[in-house]
């Protein structure tokens, strides 16, 4: 039915790098005399208003995810997403953005982005995101690097791989110890903010570290301290 093969949810990314929903319809594509070339067109699926008309130029960096989302840079600062219900849409569309850019469409990428584009844009060919040491020092850092990334799928991606491929999670518990024998509640308050950051990559491979006989409670014990919560202890009074 190609009613739900091409309905999906238009995105476009605000000043906080969070994706705003903009709406649900049915996108096609067409030529627009207008604007002098092939266009993707979204009709809102509550009223056939047009959600987005966006002429496919030549020139930028379509970015195909997750086999349901396309991402690319409509201008300056202003990137929008397509996430689509179902594959066999977003293998149709993407089929069409690659026939007028002449590219082979089992590519994932349609263009090499500029320095510029590819800081905001995430290209996941670009060399892969760099952890911080795993340090007591870096903590907040660390923190702000997860934080920043959960908003972008792209930067997810990287962010997890980086945490598989440095053994990161075994590293921070490691960190979670020396923090409790110090009472360093700051420490323990970014690595809180870390450990559910990581959670929220939902990567198979990360929960089994994390839920490893090894690790579970250490982890358990991170997530109790929840900076906007009086942690336990608190109110047990920390031994001396």
């Amino acid at each position: 039915m190609s009613d739900t093969r091409r309905r999906v949810k238009v995105y476009t990314l605000n000043e906080d790098r969070q994706w705003d929903d903009r709406g649900t319809g049915h996108v096609s594509s067409s030529y627009v005399e207008r604007l002098k070339g092939t266009c993707l067109l979204v009709r809102a699926e509550s009223d056939g208003s047009l959600l987005l008309e966006s002429k496919i130029n030549p020139n930028t960096a379509y970015q195909k995810q997750q086999d349901t989302l396309i991402v690319w840079s409509e201008a300056e600062n202003y990137d929008l997403a397509l996430s689509f219900q179902e594959k066999a849409g977003c293998d149709e569309i993407w089929e069409k953005i690659c026939q007028v850019q002449g590219k082979d469409p089992s590519v994932d990428i349609t263009q090499e982005l500029v320095e510029s584009e590819e800081e905001r844009f995430d290209d996941m060919s670009s060399p892969g995101l760099e952890l911080p040491p795993c340090e007591l020092s870096r903590l907040e850092e660390v923190a702000e690097l997860v934080a920043s990334s959960l908003p972008s799928p792209l930067r997810r991606e990287k962010l997890a791989l980086a945490v598989e491929n440095e053994g990161y999670i075994k590293k921070l518990l490691e960190l979670f110890h020396v923090c409790e024998d110090l009472e360093n509640r700051e420490g323990l308050h970014h690595l809180y903010e870390i450990v559910k950051g990581v959670f929220l990559l939902n990567r198979t491979a990360l929960f089994e570290v994390m839920f490893s006989e090894d690790c579970i409670m250490d982890v358990i014990g991170c997530l109790e301290f929840d900076p906007a919560l009086p942690h336990p202890q608190e109110a047990q009074g920390v031994p001396d």
